[in-house]
């Protein structure tokens, strides 16, 4: 079940999302994580910050809320002290990098080329761009295409724009991450969304507004991977309320190469493992050689 995604070589095509694995460590005891296609480890940006205050979590009907606000030690702690564990177990790694500035994204990188063990780069592009005063990165044709394009600048790894599906016209946004030079897509992001106690009469999350995942958004997520698949050429690495191995089989479905689970490591943490094995016993089943052979097959075109 090899998968080549951009340039990114993956043994199989089940990953696990950035910021629900942390660095493995937290699944060790569940799971032998070097049989994971591929880890995106925690979001990583180039100073360490501390997240946002409490309350971060919140479960919802067929989903979570999550205002984590990127807490990570720095790029430098990850390389240094979390990095060689990975290494040393042979976990193909992702690096997740965010930054509020397209030059922090840029030195991230910079840092990340000088260190072996990392396959691939995924951007998490739903930070605010400061410079412009806020605005997210992922929601801007041109800053995607700038992010993109100064990252690549910077290393010789492939290069994976996270896309954010709170926007108006997604394959607008995926066009522009591949001007950009970008070698794959991870799709999608979480949705924004709030909750509030009613005793209390506040919002539940200490910044009032979280990021939506779950089974909830996992039709949002087919949707969008369906229309990106239709017009930009490049590999998909799709997530998005994937639970077990019939989800994933929808997400290859629609153009997705490889998938990432993320809100499903809480539930089961053993899901990657499970879904890997389940894919593989789908393919048998069906006589079906590869995996590539059913990417897509749903899209209509």
């Amino acid at each position: 079940m090899i998968v080549n995604l951009g340039g990114l070589r993956l043994n199989n095509p089940v990953t696990v999302a950035s910021g629900t694995f942390g660095y493995g460590r937290e699944y060790e005891d569940y799971v032998d994580i070097s049989k994971i296609g591929g880890i995106i480890v925690k979001g990583t940006t180039l100073e360490a910050r501390p997240g946002n205050p409490p309350q971060r979590i919140f479960e919802t009907p067929a989903g979570m809320l999550n205002a984590i606000g990127l807490e990570n030690p720095g790029i430098d702690v990850f390389l240094n002290e979390f990095l060689p564990e990975l290494v040393e177990r042979n976990v193909t790694v992702i690096a997740n990098i965010a930054g509020n500035i397209v030059e922090e994204y840029a030195e991230v990188t910079r840092r990340i080329e000088k260190h072996k063990g990392i396959a691939a780069i995924e951007l998490n592009i739903s930070c605010p761009n400061v410079k412009q005063g806020g605005l997210q990165f992922g929601t801007d044709p041109k800053a995607v295409k700038d992010v993109v394009k100064a990252v690549k600048s910077e290393t010789s790894i492939p290069v994976i724009p996270k896309l954010s599906p709170n926007v108006t016209d997604i394959v607008e946004i995926a066009k522009a991450a591949e001007a950009g030079g970008a070698d794959a897509l991870s799709m999608i992001n979480t949705l924004m969304g709030m909750a509030v106690d009613i005793n209390t009469r506040k919002p539940v999350l200490g910044n009032i507004f979280g990021g939506l995942s779950g089974p909830a958004i996992k039709p949002v997520a087919l949707r969008m991977i369906y229309q990106v698949y239709k017009e930009v050429d490049l590999p998909i690495l799709g997530g998005g309320g994937i639970m077990n191995v019939n989800d994933a089989l929808e997400f290859i479905m629609v153009g997705s190469s490889a998938i990432s689970i993320g809100t499903g490591n809480f539930v089961n943490p053993q899901i990657a493992e499970d879904i890997i094995t389940g894919l593989r016993d789908y393919l048998e089943a069906n006589s079906i050689t590869s995996i590539e052979d059913i990417v897509g097959v749903a899209v209509q075109r």
